[in-house]
């Protein structure tokens, strides 16, 4: 009853009226086989009656109209409810689906979206089928309307059924019900069995998409492996279908046992209305009304698709309730209002920090000791793998620590501070970033979007990210458009990405952020591009705090304190020339990256120039 009710419930995401009108329409449908009956069984006692007494057209006149009627609005609906129910679904989807992002979205932190049980849950809870046995929430809510529906029309037509007799009632009824349970059982056995082949599905999917690919067509013609891929996807596909086609052909002959479950019955209400009839028992009218009825009635109870359809599309709502409980269970998200700000965000301090993934056993940071001083430049290096990003992710609240804590400004923790009003004082730009498909202006604007867009500020922080040559190059300056697929869109490379992100995080700290950290910021720029960069971040450093991770030590020379991160700890602290002095991993890292400058080797990942 419960998923009835919740089913009915969000019929209302459609709007009120919408699902007012699409229910009056489906009942109407489902009430137009027993009126037709009815209308029928009365145009028929009116022309038996005009024939024995010689009435005029008049006394026909009236259940003809009626008949007419009936056509018209059959028609009518047929229609209109085809549409209807398209915008009624699309809207119930549509507000489920921004309340599963809405919830996912109120996550402070990405701990849980990395999750695979909650990654598959948000799947299912989005409900966007990929295959035939997947529904949607608002197929469901309009299959709940049909059963409702159908059950209205099913007793309508009964009691048109029973005017003759009311045994004929139980005898239609009850093998109609009998099939329909059959024919669910049996489609829903062969949904379990297809669902189960699914990973041969994808495996088949997989090899034709690798068959399709022109990247990998060049490996399938050089190195001679096309056929045999193409009887790896054949092989997927029988062992998938082999399966399904014995189902399906068992279910074929039980076909027989179904017609044998409804023709007999069927046969007896005729034969037995007709014989009712011949003795004056009942009328030609009530014959024709009963048996239209009876026809119609095994019509209606359908053959379970209704059942089918509700049952997987209740499975999307359910899976937003675990995935609402696994959620609701993160504490952070009800943190109480954080105070305004006073000042900038001051010292920040890592007291003892441990931090591990979940679901992993690996300290990614163990014990780490350090602080980031208000107006320095501070450089973070280390080894791949040694956990500089994930200490950057710690910084910007996207993750708790396993262990010790973080205090900013006058030594709040910042689990109590909240992250919201964490980040207003913060500018990050990620390793990975996102490149949105926006315009130029957008897409720096995005880092904040409290604040009115101000073109002075959008041009300084342009500069300060050396973006400005780029912007040149863009037909429509700020307003174009950063992807081919839009209208007067173009794609750009990785390294004016970079720019375009760069100027995002100065756009922020021109407007309001009080600490700016980067993690390769420069990677995919050259290297005279990166010193000019990197001279005007040092600029930034007298009004804010700066952390920069940089794979390239030849950058963070001129930082005013380097730290090494090794083994999840800081191992190493000072400047450029006392770490040199000391002669230890820094060192000879530096000697390294020397070498491999001086013999030609080039530090920019970069892509195809402005397209």
């Amino acid at each position: 009853m419960g998923d009835t009710l919740r089913l009915l419930r969000a019929l209302r995401s459609a709007g009120k009226g919408i699902a007012a009108v699409i229910t009056v329409i489906r009942v109407a449908e489902r009430l137009i086989p027993a009126a037709t009956a009815m209308v029928v069984g009365l145009l028929v006692s009116r022309v038996t009656a005009q024939n024995g007494t010689g009435g005029g057209f008049g006394t026909v006149l009236l259940p003809l109209a009626a008949f007419c009627a009936v056509l018209i609005v059959s028609h009518a609906a047929e229609a209109v409810v085809e549409p209807l129910a398209y915008l009624t679904q699309q809207r119930i989807d549509g507000a489920h689906r921004a309340a599963v992002t809405r919830l996912v979205a109120s996550s402070p932190t990405i701990d849980l979206l990395e999750q695979p049980a909650a990654q598959h849950l948000i799947r299912q809870a989005k409900a966007d089928p990929d295959e035939f046995t997947q529904r949607t929430p608002g197929q469901a809510a309009l299959a709940e309307l049909d059963q409702a529906a159908d059950a209205v029309g099913v007793t309508a037509a009964c009691l048109v059924v029973a005017q003759f007799a009311w045994w004929l009632v139980p005898l239609l009824l009850v093998p109609s019900l009998i099939r329909v349970w059959l024919r669910y059982r049996q489609r829903l056995e062969y949904v379990r069995l297809w669902r189960s082949q699914l990973d041969q599905l994808v495996r088949a999917d997989r090899w034709q998409e690798t068959l399709a690919s022109p990247g990998v067509g060049k490996d399938l013609r050089v190195f001679g492996f096309g056929d045999w891929a193409l009887r790896r996807l054949l092989w997927h596909h029988e062992v998938r279908c082999e399966p399904l086609f014995a189902l399906w052909r068992r279910n074929i002959r039980g076909q027989f046992w179904s017609v044998l479950l409804v023709a007999p019955p069927l046969l007896i209400a005729i034969t037995a209305v007709a014989a009712g009839t011949v003795n004056g028992q009942s009328t030609i009218a009530t014959e024709t009304a009963v048996v239209t009825a009876a026809a119609a009635l095994f019509t209606m109870v359908g053959p379970g698709d209704s059942a089918l359809t509700r049952l997987s599309g209740l499975e999307a709502f359910k899976a937003y309730d675990e995935l609402a409980e696994l959620f609701g269970t993160d504490h952070r998200r009800s943190l109480p209002a954080a105070p305004a700000r006073t000042g900038s965000c001051g010292l920040v301090r890592f007291e003892q920090v441990g931090f591990r993934y979940p679901g992993t056993a690996h300290a990614v940071l163990d014990g780490l000791d350090l602080e980031i001083r208000p107006g320095e430049l501070l450089a973070i290096v280390g080894l791949n793998g040694a956990g500089k990003s994930t200490l950057i992710k710690l910084l910007a609240g996207l993750y708790e620590p396993t262990s010790g804590r973080i205090l900013v400004g006058d030594g709040q923790d910042l689990s109590e501070l909240g992250v919201d009003a964490w980040r207003e004082r913060i500018s990050v730009v990620f390793q990975d970033f996102v490149k949105y498909e926006l315009s130029a202006a957008d897409n720096v604007t995005l880092g904040r979007l409290g604040v009115v867009p101000d073109p002075a500020v959008l041009e300084a922080a342009a500069r300060d990210a050396g973006l400005r040559p780029v912007l040149d190059r863009l037909p429509d300056g700020w307003q174009t458009p950063l992807a081919r697929s839009r209208t007067g869109g173009v794609d750009l490379s990785g390294g004016q990405w970079q720019q375009i992100v760069l100027t995002r995080a100065l756009y922020a700290l021109r407007t309001g952020a009080e600490l700016l950290v980067l993690d390769e910021p420069t990677a995919h720029l050259d290297v005279r591009t990166e010193f000019e960069v990197f001279q005007r971040l040092a600029e930034q450093r007298e009004e804010t705090g700066v952390v920069l991770i940089s794979h390239r030590l030849s950058t963070v020379r001129q930082a005013d304190r380097i730290v090494l991160l090794d083994g999840g700890r800081i191992t190493e602290s000072g400047t450029h020339e006392e770490l040199i002095a000391a002669g230890g991993s820094y060192a000879k890292m530096f000697a390294i990256q020397a070498e491999r400058f001086q013999q030609g080797y080039r530090h920019a990942i970069e892509e195809d120039e402005l397209l």
